[in-house]
């Protein structure tokens, strides 16, 4: 169990986190992230797609579960992939002026950033905003982060260098509360999808599942645009290339997506 305190809990290698923060998830406080003392080791998002595939709705549908692992799994991200790059030239003067910067001055540095009383930064603070003017924050394998975006858009712009311009544009927007394939997945086993019309239930319970279950949502997002690209385009994702019999469009050379 954890208990209140003004340390905050280390969240790197520690089993005792989630159990301690979800006893009703977690009920004989077994069965955590990073447990040390698993003969295979298993990564963090490995157990935590496992926790919201896992029969029941008991994680996947908790109402913030979801959310702080994702916000864990973002700043280990931002951990490990964050870097800065500088010019070569000023490489040598960022470096040394980045190790007489104390960790207090950042601090307040931060905080009149965040209350935007810039105009009394005393010399060691206006020589750390200098700084930033210098350097450059590489965030790219960062989901949702400006840099990720821009290096999207730098895949984008390969693809068109090496396939050419692409011939075909278009938004796949599934609509999830009006589809039966989603309520079976949602766990609703009265849909008949032999049916041509299937039974659904009224407009506000199919909204009401929706809303609880993001998990069944996005399944049914992944499943519904591989099956457009592989029954009417005409890829194969297992030799990605396209079938030998090719789709509405002919054979596809390439295609490229993103969700927002």
């Amino acid at each position: 169990m954890i208990y209140n305190s003004s340390k905050p809990q280390n969240e790197y290698n520690n089993a005792a986190l989630f159990p301690g923060m979800y006893p009703t998830l977690f009920p004989y406080g077994t069965g955590g992230f990073e447990v040390c003392s698993r003969p295979t080791p298993l990564a963090f998002e490995t157990q935590a797609e496992y926790f919201l595939d896992v029969e029941g709705t008991l994680f996947r549908q908790h109402w913030s579960f979801i959310f702080v692992v994702l916000n864990v799994i973002q700043r280990r991200k931002a951990h490990l992939h964050v870097h800065l790059t500088t010019k070569a030239d000023d490489f040598a003067s960022v470096s040394e002026k980045f190790s007489r910067i104390r960790c207090e001055t950042l601090d307040v540095l931060a905080d009149k950033i965040e209350s935007e009383t810039m105009n009394s930064l005393n010399d060691s603070e206006k020589e750390a905003m200098n700084l930033f003017s210098k350097v450059k924050t590489v965030a790219s394998h960062i989901p949702g982060s400006v840099a990720s975006k821009v290096a999207l858009r730098n895949d984008i712009r390969s693809y068109f260098m090496y396939f050419g311009c692409p011939q075909f544009f278009f938004t796949f927007n599934p609509s999830a509360v009006n589809n039966p394939v989603f309520h079976l997945m949602y766990g609703d086993t009265s849909v008949d999808l032999s049916s041509q019309t299937p039974v659904l239930p009224d407009f506000e319970t199919r909204a009401r599942r929706l809303a609880s279950d993001p998990v069944a949502a996005a399944d049914f997002f992944e499943f519904a645009w591989k099956l457009l690209f592989s029954e009417l385009f005409g890829w194969d994702f297992s030799k990605q290339r396209s079938k030998p019999e090719g789709g509405i469009l002919g054979h596809v050379r390439a295609f490229y997506g993103t969700a927002e």
